[in-house]
């Protein structure tokens, strides 16, 4: 079976000897160049030279027309040197090289590239002695150091495991001690929150509102009449409300002066994923220093149940509220996806995040 080599782009290509290469007319780089032509696609084949560089071949119908002034010059003596395999490459300078992807070893090597091909252009150092210059798209990817000891490949958050799991200890330190500290916060004036909407923009209107207090108690449970949108398709098939079901509801004007008593009399309010449900809420207030306060006192349960992950979970892919609920094994009181059940579910989570909170 011939040797065959898995390009970057995720293709696998054979090795071939330059006859079969002849009997399928594929061009090499050095017979691109003469032709003024550029590769467009990937290699399709390659063969290992004498030197053990590597001799890309293309197919004849996957190459471009190469850009003038990359081999136009009329009064330019043109300087070739050919290769141990016998491939005969033009001299080109640094700055022509690097508009065509072509780089020195030293060069590729700082961008943590391995050259493998053969050179593809060459020029002349101060000295006259032969600079080569290879193809960065056909060099192949070395792993990348850890940033911060520069000794093993990384892991994570461009750190290798070992620095990564020293400063994850760390994290996981300051974040347990945040989590276990004792809070005294009054659970009738800690508030959990959840809303159901007609889309997923600023725009669209809330359909359903849920507020239970700390100690479990529920404060507001209604759904909410919509005053410009009629259906709500894509909406509807996650949380289930549909345009009857809220066809003798309040409006959300109705509401608002109740709405802002509840919140006036609440030290937090804990919503999870808390940014879009008081980006449509913070609508029922009219000046930027009520919206300002209300924004003071929310929390947002999802970021620190992300936190906790990040923490003790860290092959935890998802942190979506069922995520956190199979994380901790919490039930679900009622469907989730629904103000209620999702409000619920809210307070479970920071209850086990924090579960000295209260006095």
């Amino acid at each position: 079976m011939k040797n065959q080599m898995k390009l970057r782009s995720g293709a696998t290509i054979p090795e071939i000897t330059r006859r079969e290469a002849d009997k399928r007319d594929y061009l090499t780089r050095a017979t691109l160049s003469m032709l003024h032509l550029m590769p467009s696609g990937d290699p399709v084949a390659f063969e290992t030279a004498a030197d053990g560089k590597i001799i890309y071949y293309f197919h004849p119908e996957r190459v471009v027309e190469a850009p003038p002034e990359l081999w136009y010059a009329p009064t330019a003596r043109k300087d070739t040197y050919t290769l141990e395999s016998g491939t005969v490459i033009e001299r080109m300078s640094v700055k022509r090289a690097a508009t065509c992807g072509y780089y020195t070893e030293d060069r590729l090597r700082a961008m943590h590239y391995e050259v493998i091909e053969e050179p593809v252009a060459f020029t002349y150092k101060a000295d006259k002695s032969v600079l080569f210059m290879y193809d960065k798209k056909t060099a192949k990817r070395m792993p990348l150091m850890c940033v911060k000891c520069g000794g093993d490949v990384r892991y994570k958050k461009k750190l290798c495991r070992a620095c990564y799991e020293e400063e994850l200890a760390v994290r996981r330190e300051e974040g347990d001690a945040l989590r276990a500290a004792h809070y005294g916060m009054d659970p009738r004036r800690v508030l959990f929150f959840d809303l159901e909407l007609t889309g997923f923009y600023d725009h669209d209107e809330i359909l359903s509102i849920t507020i239970v207090d700390g100690a479990g108690e529920l404060v507001m449970d209604t759904l909410v009449r919509p005053v410009h949108t009629k259906k709500w398709p894509r909406t509807e098939k996650i949380h289930g409300i549909t345009p009857d079901m809220v066809t003798e509801s309040p409006t959300l004007a109705e509401l608002t002066p109740r709405i802002k008593e509840i919140f006036e009399n609440a030290d937090n309010l804990i919503a999870y994923g808390v940014s879009t449900d008081y980006s449509h809420i913070k609508k029922i207030y009219e000046t930027d220093e009520e919206r300002e306060a209300l924004h003071q006192k929310t929390r947002c349960a999802a970021n620190e149940f992300v936190r906790y992950a990040t923490e003790h979970l860290p092959e935890q892919e998802h942190a979506s509220l069922i995520d956190a609920m199979e994380a901790f094994s919490i039930e679900w009181q009622g469907v989730p996806h629904s103000s209620t059940a999702d409000t619920y579910a809210c307070r479970e989570v920071w209850n086990v995040l924090f579960p000295h909170y209260y006095a």
